[in-house]
């Protein structure tokens, strides 16, 4: 089969947890940069990559990288690459999106239309063909310009990875399932040990966890743009890995996994969305405020998203709210705290130093990966 270079690309600060990912799913690492990893891999891979991975945005798989200064630099080198291997002559094929950092050609509209313009003049050539109807499957295109190289991948995804399909309902700020994911990975939590969410909102977090430890897939209940292109992709493909992921979910695991909220509205929405995504068995849900924070077990993991205060009205109450859960995870004196926030004064107000903190982009929005370190729990004697 044919070695294929694909493009995972990943949250900013979260390169590590995706590498450690497609390691794991056995295959090659290309390279590792901000915000993206590439590896080596067939089509079966772009298939696997799409159902397994739970910290990547998409799959692109990497058609050509060159230098370009110049617009007609960038349309000769674009109509030199062997667009016939990928697109069928019926294919509905566009620049879905460009983005420019640090190189002479930086406008996003003029990109996409001369690699368009490249893309048909070299396809007219190949088909013997004036006119396409583009009326078949779609081939996304996706490019990148850094320093003046343009990295061109055709998108395997469609719709972001985040977009599970069980997340149905959302709370005011939700976090998305590829950072949740990623930053659950992060943590030393394991699914026999306890987990959790006092601000869990839309339940993203606990639904992450409860996929993690029943290893479900995340991308067995959704479609992908490139199921559609069987001049490229064999369909049988696509059968084999949902069959792998349907045989590797754990339907016996037991796990204490639970989201509180103080708004009783969200706390059905989490449920909804849990149900959605067939995990509904293994979280428990409640309404409550983190002031009743409490557990009887030991060396339990909080992993959150508390509010950050985007608006104005909502700073006020943050002093307060962040000091009422620094009191309540006081209380709980053997565990450990995660929380993702944008909030200056965390450390302040929840009144303790972080162990470790970690910057991460959330979107446009700069945010912190505080972590407060309890005390590992005795080796169980076997």
């Amino acid at each position: 089969m044919e070695k294929l270079e694909l493009i995972a690309p990943c949250h900013f600060g979260l390169e590590a947890v995706l590498k450690k990912e497609i390691q794991q799913l056995g295959y090659e690492i290309a390279q590792v940069e901000d915000g993206r990893v590439t590896f080596y891999g067939d089509t079966q891979a772009i298939c696997r990559a799409n159902i397994f991975l739970r910290t990547a945005e998409r799959i692109l798989v990497k058609v050509g990288s060159f230098k370009a200064v110049t617009f007609d630099e960038l349309f000769e080198k674009t109509k030199q690459i062997s667009w016939e291997k990928y697109i069928p002559q019926d294919g509905k094929f566009w620049v879905t999106k460009a983005a420019s950092v640090k190189s002479r050609l930086f406008s996003p509209s003029d990109i996409q239309s001369i690699m368009k313009k490249a893309m048909v003049e070299r396809l007219k050539n190949y088909y013997h063909v004036s006119w396409f109807e583009e009326n078949g499957a779609s081939y996304p295109i996706r490019v990148f310009l850094m320093k003046d190289i343009v990295t061109i991948g055709l998108d395997t995804t469609g719709v972001s990875l985040h977009k599970r399909g069980y997340r149905q309902l959302s709370s005011k700020a939700p976090i998305t399932e590829t950072l949740a994911a990623a930053l659950i990975m992060l943590t030393p939590w394991k699914k026999d040990r306890i987990l959790v969410d006092p601000f869990c909102g839309s339940g993203t977090f606990p639904i992450e966890a409860a996929m993690i430890a029943a290893n479900i897939a995340p991308g067995m209940n959704r479609s992908f743009t490139a199921e559609e292109w069987t001049n490229f992709i064999p369909r049988k493909e696509w059968y084999e890995a949902i069959n792998e992921a349907h045989e590797q979910i754990d339907n016996d695991v037991k796990v204490d996994i639970q989201g509180y909220d103080i708004d009783g509205e969200v706390i059905k929405a989490a449920r909804k969305n849990a149900e959605e995504a067939g995990v509904d068995h293994l979280i428990h849900f409640q309404q409550r405020a983190v002031q009743d924070l409490n557990h009887p077990k030991k060396y339990g993991f909080i992993i959150t998203n508390p509010p950050y205060g985007e608006r104005l009205e909502e700073k006020k109450d943050l002093p307060n709210l962040y000091a009422d859960f620094g009191k309540s995870f006081k209380r709980l004196d053997s565990w450990s705290a995660y929380m993702i926030t944008s909030y200056e004064d965390t450390e302040r107000y929840f009144g303790r130093k972080a162990d470790k903190n970690r910057k991460i982009y959330n979107g446009m929005l700069k945010t912190y990966f505080y972590q407060f370190m309890g005390p590992k729990p005795p080796k169980q004697k076997k």
